[in-house]
């Protein structure tokens, strides 16, 4: 064991990765022990670099950062700022559903994730660096569409085009409605935000969708924001990372930006308001549920049957 050299123990932990065990040890002179040694090695080594280029600033790298889907909206022009000020890192940004991101975290396939709820089964440190709202958003021919100070139990007689069951989004539906939820009619379950938006345009339904993911509909007019009472319903971003996990440089920096200036970044490339106008005095009221012909005439034409 004396003679075995740095290289030696990199080369045996990759013929391991490789489940090559056999030649490994019989090439290496190693028994299988060994392993774990020199993996605890090569990633002291790695820390041991990260640590000195840290001494030299931020100038390099790469950044390895996992979001939910809500995230892909605005997040690669969060990177592109920090990139402007931290010039030379290169970007691997990866986007997925909470089951997904929080695998790839568990894994240590990330640096840093960025996520609205974190798990609280994992040892993870989650720190909130922005404000997250969501809304109720429906089609410009929506009923409900002018409608000022509509209460919430209106929305029970609503069909919901929502994320999946388990999703971050559904999740944080089922946090904001509280003993609502299990009266609300979800007739349709999608996992694509940007399908559950034209499944609403085509009147299919409402849905509960981040204000982050909406910004360009509002805009083109194909989506407006419902005035519902108690809304928008603000939660936060999240970034998590591992408890145990020794943030490269880059990672760091990154974190300390977010931290820093996350919030009004975002506050600047996501905007959203209400499509309609404030509330009048002489404001639509919304019809009592069971109406008769008033309720008749909310239901014309518009979502089919479930």
């Amino acid at each position: 064991m004396k003679n075995v050299t740095l290289r030696q123990l990199r080369v045996f932990a990759a013929a391991a990765r490789h489940k090559n065990f056999s030649r490994a040890a019989a090439e290496l002179h190693l028994s299988h022990e060994m392993l774990h040694c020199a993996n605890a090695i090569a990633q002291c080594l790695k820390e041991a670099e990260e640590a000195l280029a840290q001494l030299k600033g931020v100038t390099g790298g790469r950044l390895n950062v996992a979001v939910i889907s809500a995230g892909d909206y605005f997040f690669p022009r969060v990177l592109a700022a920090f990139g402007e000020s931290h010039p030379g890192i290169d970007f691997n940004l990866t986007v997925h559903n909470r089951e997904s991101l929080l695998r790839h975290l568990a894994d240590n396939l990330t640096d840093l994730a960025v996520m609205v709820r974190p798990p609280t089964d994992m040892d993870i440190v989650a720190v909130p660096f922005a404000p997250h709202p969501y809304v109720i958003v429906a089609s410009p021919s929506h009923p409900l569409a002018s409608v000022r100070q509509i209460p919430r139990s209106a929305l029970n007689e609503e069909r919901f085009v929502q994320r999946e069951q388990g999703s971050d989004t559904w999740n944080s539906m089922r946090e904001v409605f509280g003993k609502q939820f299990p009266r609300l009619n979800i007739a349709m379950q999608i996992h694509s935000t940007e399908t559950i938006k034209q499944a609403v345009v085509a009147g299919f339904g409402v849905a509960f969708l981040s204000a982050h993911t909406i910004s360009l509909d509002l805009q083109a007019g194909n989506l407006v924001v419902l005035d519902v009472q108690g809304f928008p319903a603000l939660l936060n971003w999240y970034l998590v990372h591992n408890r145990t996990k020794r943030l490269p440089p880059v990672a760091a920096a990154f974190k300390d930006f977010l931290l820093r200036d996350g919030a009004g970044l975002i506050e600047q490339l996501v905007e959203f308001r209400f499509a309609t106008a404030p509330a009048e005095p002489h404001a639509q009221a919304v019809p009592p549920a069971g109406a008769g012909p008033a309720r008749t005439a909310r239901r014309r034409g518009a979502r089919p049957q479930s």
